[in-house]
This record gives structure tokens, sequence and C-alpha cells, in this order.
């Protein structure tokens, strides 16, 4: 069960970004798994109890260290989070549904961070099928979330017959729905993770929307 984050996170937050190298971290350790990633992980099972019976989709939780892989000047991450997606190579190109912790705050919602071409090609055709389902989908996630469903553009968009769609067929990636929480009382404690539940099952229709794009061209 998720009782929350507190301040004692933050403050290990602040200190792997400052003391970014190995013997801050193991004399921090303890804090790490207690305030942090021990934290992280019951926050993920809450936030995919929706997709518990909803086939397709899996969650993966973070961990603080760097992928050695990547030659990384420094060995730990300044964040954590989980997140909901299909099993698939790299997340970045498919939609999720996630939960981020940083010195800073938190930030919770929908990503579809960098679809590859033919995902957005695929976008636009299906966009431009039925277009009443999917402006009527961008109405309801902004009038339950309060957020705009939001994108990088093109410079120059691409041409749209139908011209309630020319928005919408300029999007080229980054495309997310997406609430902010600065650091404060309201961030530590249970009621985060009621809140952020919220608002993913609120998102799963778009979340569920985009999967049905990406899994045209897997």
């Amino acid at each position: 069960m998720f009782e929350g984050f507190t301040p004692e996170t933050i403050d290990f937050l602040w200190g792997i970004r400052m003391n970014n190298n190995r013997d801050w971290f193991l004399e921090h350790k303890k804090q790490y798994v207690d305030t942090l990633y021990t934290p992280m992980k019951a926050l993920g099972q809450q936030l995919f109890e929706p997709f518990l019976e909803k086939p397709g989709s899996i969650l993966k939780v973070s961990r603080i260290y760097r992928d050695a892989r990547l030659h990384h000047p420094l060995p730990y991450k300044e964040s954590l989070w989980c997140c909901i997606r299909q099993d698939v190579d790299w997340w970045a190109e498919n939609p999720c549904l996630f939960f981020e912790i940083r010195p800073e705050g938190v930030s919770y919602g929908f990503s579809l961070w960098h679809p590859r071409t033919v995902t957005m090609e695929a976008y636009r055709q299906k966009i431009a099928a039925d277009p009443d389902r999917f402006l009527d989908l961008l109405r309801q996630t902004e009038l339950s979330t309060g957020i705009p469903v939001t994108a990088e553009v093109y410079k120059r968009p691409k041409p749209a017959e139908n011209p309630a769609l020319a928005p919408y067929f300029a999007w080229k990636a980054d495309i997310g729905c997406i609430r902010n929480e600065e650091v404060g009382e309201a961030m530590f404690g249970p009621a985060l993770g009621d809140r952020a539940r919220a608002m993913i099952e609120q998102l799963i229709p778009l979340y569920d929307y985009f999967c049905e794009i990406t899994a045209m061209n897997a």
C-alpha cells in the first residue's frame, strides 16, 4: 500500500543531485530504499490496478542506477519513475502512463514522447478517417483532467483536408497530458497516490487510442 513520499524523499533526491558518487550513495542507500524506491513500487502497483485484467500493458518501475552501457559520466539518476506501457523494446516510441518524482516535485499523466514517423502517419490517417471520435476524445480528456493534450509541432505542418483537424495534423512528437506538482505539503502522504490514480484512470481512453495506432505498425 502506498503511504506516500516524505520530506526525506526530497532530501535524498537533492542529495544525489549534489553528490552524485558511489560513496555518498552507499552512505544513504537505506534512505533511498525506504523513502524513494519502496514507496515508488507501492505507488506503481496502485496505479496499475485498473490494468490487472486489461491485457497488453505492463508496469515498469525504474531504479536509481544509470545504465553503464550509456557511458554517462554520473552513476545515478536524479529522478525515479514508474510507467504503464506495452511490452516493447523502447518505451519512448510508444504511449505510456507515468509518474515521476524529481527534486523539484512530481509529474504524472500520459506521454508519447518520440513516436516513429510511420506511427504519426498512421495517426493522421486514423483521425482523418474518424475525426469526430478523435475530437471528442480530446474534449473529454480535457474536461475530465482539466489539462489539454499538447504536442511538439512541425514547423511546416502537414496539410489537412478537414480544417478542424489542421492543428492536430501539425503534431510531430512529445504528445502529452501531464499534471505537475511542486514540492509542498500536498505532495506528502497517500492522497498523492489517489490523485495520480484518478488521473491515470481518466487518461485510459487516450492511452488506448494511441495504443491502437502503434499496434497498426507493430
